[in-house]
């Protein structure tokens, strides 16, 4: 299910919009997957002004909307990782309801070095460099190797980037540090 060509996304209200309507969408669209996209329905310059530098508009939009969608509509709608890795929007009662229970997995049955950070995670709050930096002080294991584990963690359901409005930098913590965890025994 893709986005119809008439959605034409210019501001995060539509944004917002979009994500209630379709319950599940990607960030940026890929062959993978048959979900709607936000990059398919935002309708802004993907090239920056001629003689400038950067991103256009519609990456930069689409890239704070993903953090500042849930940071404004905490109870409404999630940004979390599909299996697979997609980044992804949804909304919340989906989240709960039916992809929390389909797939959800016990930190326990997660990768060493992901239930490592995980441990980390649980006492506190870490950015990624922070984790890069304390499972791997003196960097013996590569950066992709913990960006990995960051990403199982996060579509096994067991940490979120935090949805706090004053936090810039992708910073973990429990999934149950932030929603509600259907009622089941903790890990």
């Amino acid at each position: 299910m893709k986005a119809s060509p008439s959605v034409k996304i210019k501001t995060i209200e539509q944004a917002y919009d979009y994500v209630l309507e379709v319950t599940t969408c990607l960030i940026f669209g890929s062959e993978k997957s048959d979900l709607p996209s936000l990059w398919d329905a935002v309708d802004l310059p993907e090239q920056p002004p001629a003689g400038q530098k950067g991103w256009g508009e519609k990456v930069e939009a689409i890239w704070v909307w993903k953090n500042e969608l849930p940071a404004h509509f905490p109870d409404e709608i999630f940004y979390g990782k599909l299996p697979g890795g997609l980044a992804m929007l949804m909304c919340l009662d989906y989240l709960q309801q039916t992809h929390y229970p389909a797939h959800h997995r016990p930190v326990s049955t997660c990768k060493p070095l992901a239930r490592e950070l995980f441990s980390l995670i649980r006492t506190e709050p870490h950015t990624s460099a922070e984790l890069r930096r304390a499972i791997s002080p003196d960097g013996d294991i590569s950066k992709s190797r913990i960006n990995t584990a960051i990403v199982e963690l996060q579509t096994t359901l067991n940490i979120v980037r935090s949805n706090a409005p004053e936090i810039k930098r992708d910073t973990w913590l429990p999934f149950g540090d932030q929603y509600l965890l259907p009622e089941e025994e903790e890990d």
